[in-house]
Protein backbone atom coordinates (compact mmCIF):
# COMPACT_ATOMS: atom_id res chain seq x y z
CA UNK A 1 0.00 0.00 0.00
CA UNK A 2 1.32 3.44 -1.09
CA UNK A 3 2.45 6.52 1.77
CA UNK A 4 -0.62 8.59 0.29
CA UNK A 5 -3.29 6.11 0.76
CA UNK A 6 -1.90 4.72 3.91
CA UNK A 7 -2.02 8.19 5.62
CA UNK A 8 -5.38 8.54 3.55
CA UNK A 9 -6.89 5.82 5.70
CA UNK A 10 -4.90 6.73 8.90
CA UNK A 11 -7.07 10.27 8.20
CA UNK A 12 -10.13 8.86 7.74
CA UNK A 13 -9.82 6.21 10.41
CA UNK A 14 -8.99 9.32 12.62
CA UNK A 15 -11.56 11.14 11.86
CA UNK A 16 -14.65 8.52 12.31
CA UNK A 17 -13.61 8.19 15.95
CA UNK A 18 -13.26 11.66 16.43
CA UNK A 19 -17.17 11.60 15.02
CA UNK A 20 -17.99 8.77 17.38
CA UNK A 21 -16.62 9.82 20.00
CA UNK A 22 -18.34 13.18 19.94
CA UNK A 23 -21.79 11.23 19.19
CA UNK A 24 -21.26 9.11 22.56
CA UNK A 25 -20.35 12.83 24.20
CA UNK A 26 -23.17 14.80 22.91
CA UNK A 27 -25.67 11.37 23.84
CA UNK A 28 -24.07 11.39 26.97
CA UNK A 29 -24.60 14.67 27.64
CA UNK A 30 -28.12 14.66 26.96
CA UNK A 31 -29.02 12.34 29.49
CA UNK A 32 -28.11 14.76 31.84
CA UNK A 33 -30.13 17.55 33.17
CA UNK A 34 -28.57 19.72 35.40
CA UNK A 35 -30.40 22.65 37.66
CA UNK A 36 -29.07 25.16 39.73
CA UNK A 37 -29.87 28.26 42.02
CA UNK A 38 -28.44 30.80 44.01
CA UNK A 39 -28.91 31.94 47.52
CA UNK A 40 -31.88 34.26 47.44
CA UNK A 41 -33.60 32.39 44.43
CA UNK A 42 -36.69 30.83 44.39
CA UNK A 43 -37.49 27.12 42.86
CA UNK A 44 -40.79 26.58 41.13
CA UNK A 45 -41.85 22.80 40.95
CA UNK A 46 -45.26 22.74 39.58
CA UNK A 47 -47.44 19.37 38.58
CA UNK A 48 -49.33 19.26 35.35
CA UNK A 49 -51.94 18.25 33.33
CA UNK A 50 -52.77 20.04 30.08
CA UNK A 51 -55.82 20.02 28.32
CA UNK A 52 -55.53 18.51 24.58
CA UNK A 53 -58.06 20.75 22.54
CA UNK A 54 -56.39 23.98 24.48
CA UNK A 55 -53.43 24.49 22.63
CA UNK A 56 -54.66 27.52 20.99
CA UNK A 57 -55.13 29.11 24.44
CA UNK A 58 -52.14 27.61 25.62
CA UNK A 59 -50.20 29.57 23.10
CA UNK A 60 -51.81 32.80 24.08
CA UNK A 61 -50.89 32.23 27.59
CA UNK A 62 -47.20 32.07 26.62
CA UNK A 63 -47.12 35.12 24.29
CA UNK A 64 -48.98 37.38 27.11
CA UNK A 65 -48.04 36.17 30.38
CA UNK A 66 -44.14 35.06 29.82
CA UNK A 67 -42.94 38.22 29.22
CA UNK A 68 -44.64 39.72 32.42
CA UNK A 69 -43.07 36.31 34.37
CA UNK A 70 -39.42 37.28 32.30
CA UNK A 71 -39.68 40.92 33.71
CA UNK A 72 -40.15 39.80 37.33
CA UNK A 73 -37.37 37.54 37.05
CA UNK A 74 -38.66 33.80 36.04
CA UNK A 75 -36.79 31.93 33.56
CA UNK A 76 -38.44 28.48 33.25
CA UNK A 77 -35.96 25.27 33.02
CA UNK A 78 -37.87 22.88 31.18
CA UNK A 79 -39.32 19.50 33.12
CA UNK A 80 -39.61 15.73 32.88
CA UNK A 81 -42.05 13.63 31.74
CA UNK A 82 -44.28 11.41 34.13
CA UNK A 83 -45.94 9.15 32.22
CA UNK A 84 -46.40 5.82 34.28
CA UNK A 85 -49.00 5.65 36.19
CA UNK A 86 -47.72 6.68 40.11
CA UNK A 87 -46.37 4.02 42.47
CA UNK A 88 -47.85 5.44 45.32
CA UNK A 89 -50.82 7.99 46.01
CA UNK A 90 -53.89 8.98 44.16
CA UNK A 91 -52.61 12.13 41.93
CA UNK A 92 -51.18 11.01 38.48
CA UNK A 93 -49.84 15.01 36.71
CA UNK A 94 -47.91 14.43 32.97
CA UNK A 95 -45.41 16.86 33.95
CA UNK A 96 -43.11 18.27 36.62
CA UNK A 97 -42.05 21.10 35.90
CA UNK A 98 -38.97 23.50 37.02
CA UNK A 99 -38.44 27.10 36.62
CA UNK A 100 -36.44 30.06 38.59
CA UNK A 101 -37.36 33.32 39.96
CA UNK A 102 -34.68 35.95 41.18
CA UNK A 103 -36.32 36.60 44.33
CA UNK A 104 -39.21 35.37 46.53
CA UNK A 105 -39.95 38.87 46.58
CA UNK A 106 -40.73 38.97 42.51
CA UNK A 107 -42.46 35.52 42.60
CA UNK A 108 -45.47 37.00 45.12
CA UNK A 109 -45.29 40.37 43.02
CA UNK A 110 -46.00 38.71 39.87
CA UNK A 111 -48.97 37.24 41.19
CA UNK A 112 -49.91 39.93 42.42
CA UNK A 113 -49.75 42.25 39.34
CA UNK A 114 -50.14 39.90 36.55
CA UNK A 115 -53.48 40.64 36.60
CA UNK A 116 -53.09 44.46 35.53
CA UNK A 117 -51.83 42.61 32.40
CA UNK A 118 -54.04 39.75 32.17
CA UNK A 119 -56.74 39.82 33.32
CA UNK A 120 -58.13 36.22 32.54
CA UNK A 121 -55.03 34.95 33.94
CA UNK A 122 -55.99 32.43 36.43
CA UNK A 123 -58.89 31.07 34.63
CA UNK A 124 -56.90 30.90 31.59
CA UNK A 125 -54.90 28.42 33.46
CA UNK A 126 -58.15 26.57 34.63
CA UNK A 127 -58.81 26.60 30.96
CA UNK A 128 -55.51 25.30 29.79
CA UNK A 129 -54.32 22.74 32.37
CA UNK A 130 -56.66 20.36 34.10
CA UNK A 131 -54.34 20.03 36.83
CA UNK A 132 -51.67 23.38 38.02
CA UNK A 133 -50.23 22.18 41.53
CA UNK A 134 -47.32 24.77 42.73
CA UNK A 135 -45.21 24.56 45.23
CA UNK A 136 -41.82 27.21 45.71
CA UNK A 137 -38.91 27.02 47.99
CA UNK A 138 -36.68 30.26 48.71
CA UNK A 139 -33.06 29.12 48.49
CA UNK A 140 -31.53 29.45 51.59
CA UNK A 141 -27.74 28.35 50.30
CA UNK A 142 -26.68 28.06 46.51
CA UNK A 143 -28.05 24.59 45.39
CA UNK A 144 -27.30 22.09 42.05
CA UNK A 145 -28.44 19.20 41.24
CA UNK A 146 -28.40 16.45 38.33
CA UNK A 147 -30.96 14.13 37.36
CA UNK A 148 -29.46 11.21 34.81
CA UNK A 149 -32.53 9.96 32.26
CA UNK A 150 -30.58 6.70 31.88
CA UNK A 151 -31.06 5.88 35.56
CA UNK A 152 -34.58 4.90 37.24
CA UNK A 153 -35.79 8.35 38.68
CA UNK A 154 -39.13 8.82 41.52
CA UNK A 155 -39.86 11.52 43.20
CA UNK A 156 -41.98 11.48 46.15
CA UNK A 157 -44.16 13.79 48.21
CA UNK A 158 -45.19 13.11 52.07
CA UNK A 159 -47.43 15.22 54.25
CA UNK A 160 -46.84 14.41 58.12
CA UNK A 161 -49.18 13.90 61.04
CA UNK A 162 -46.62 13.87 63.60
CA UNK A 163 -43.22 15.82 63.50
CA UNK A 164 -41.75 13.20 65.48
CA UNK A 165 -43.34 10.07 64.29
CA UNK A 166 -42.36 11.33 60.77
CA UNK A 167 -39.16 12.09 61.71
CA UNK A 168 -38.31 8.53 62.16
CA UNK A 169 -40.03 7.39 59.69
CA UNK A 170 -38.23 9.51 57.26
CA UNK A 171 -34.95 8.14 58.96
CA UNK A 172 -35.57 4.41 58.39
CA UNK A 173 -37.12 5.78 54.61
CA UNK A 174 -33.78 7.19 53.75
CA UNK A 175 -32.02 4.38 55.28
CA UNK A 176 -34.10 1.76 53.01
CA UNK A 177 -33.41 3.98 49.46
CA UNK A 178 -29.64 3.88 50.74
CA UNK A 179 -29.94 -0.27 51.29
CA UNK A 180 -30.90 -0.65 47.33
CA UNK A 181 -28.96 1.47 45.74
CA UNK A 182 -31.10 5.14 45.68
CA UNK A 183 -29.16 8.54 45.30
CA UNK A 184 -30.73 11.23 46.87
CA UNK A 185 -30.94 13.87 43.98
CA UNK A 186 -32.86 16.40 46.01
CA UNK A 187 -34.62 16.78 49.20
CA UNK A 188 -36.69 19.99 49.94
CA UNK A 189 -38.53 20.92 52.91
CA UNK A 190 -40.54 24.17 53.66
CA UNK A 191 -42.28 25.08 50.52
CA UNK A 192 -44.57 27.22 49.98
CA UNK A 193 -47.87 27.04 47.94
CA UNK A 194 -49.83 29.86 46.73
CA UNK A 195 -53.54 30.25 47.18
CA UNK A 196 -55.56 28.50 44.01
CA UNK A 197 -52.92 26.17 43.42
CA UNK A 198 -52.08 24.61 46.79
CA UNK A 199 -49.80 21.57 46.96
CA UNK A 200 -47.45 21.61 50.10
CA UNK A 201 -45.79 18.65 50.94
CA UNK A 202 -43.66 18.69 54.12
CA UNK A 203 -41.07 16.46 52.35
CA UNK A 204 -40.11 16.61 48.80
CA UNK A 205 -37.23 14.08 47.73
CA UNK A 206 -35.85 12.85 44.07
CA UNK A 207 -34.17 9.40 44.14
CA UNK A 208 -32.39 7.84 41.64
CA UNK A 209 -31.79 4.19 41.53
CA UNK A 210 -30.09 2.18 38.76
CA UNK A 211 -32.64 0.29 37.26
CA UNK A 212 -36.58 -0.42 37.92
CA UNK A 213 -35.75 -3.47 39.88
CA UNK A 214 -33.44 -1.81 42.20
CA UNK A 215 -36.19 0.68 43.02
CA UNK A 216 -39.41 -2.40 43.23
CA UNK A 217 -36.77 -4.06 45.74
CA UNK A 218 -37.24 -0.59 47.69
CA UNK A 219 -41.06 -0.23 46.92
CA UNK A 220 -41.81 -3.33 48.53
CA UNK A 221 -40.05 -2.78 51.64
CA UNK A 222 -41.74 0.79 51.55
CA UNK A 223 -45.10 -0.27 51.68
CA UNK A 224 -44.26 -2.88 54.16
CA UNK A 225 -42.80 -0.10 57.06
CA UNK A 226 -44.51 0.92 59.60
CA UNK A 227 -46.05 4.79 58.37
CA UNK A 228 -46.39 6.25 62.04
CA UNK A 229 -46.15 10.15 61.32
CA UNK A 230 -47.67 9.77 57.20
CA UNK A 231 -50.71 11.57 57.09
CA UNK A 232 -50.20 10.98 52.64
CA UNK A 233 -47.95 10.48 49.61
CA UNK A 234 -47.79 11.30 46.10
CA UNK A 235 -45.18 8.73 44.62
CA UNK A 236 -44.38 9.52 40.24
CA UNK A 237 -41.64 7.83 38.26
CA UNK A 238 -39.93 10.02 36.27
CA UNK A 239 -39.48 9.45 32.75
Amino acid sequence: MSILKTSILLRTSVIIALLFSSALTIKAQSNLKTYSYKKGQVLDIILLNTKPEAQEELAYYFKTALPVATKYGYKGQGGLALKSSPSQGNYHPESLIFGVWNSLKQRKDFLTNIEDVMPEFHQARRNIWSSFNMTFWEMKSDLSFTVDTDKFNVATAYWKSDEGDFGKFKKSWDALAKRTGGKEILALTNGESPFGYYYNPDYMVITQWNSKSDFEKFLKENLEMKHDGVKHVNQFIIQ
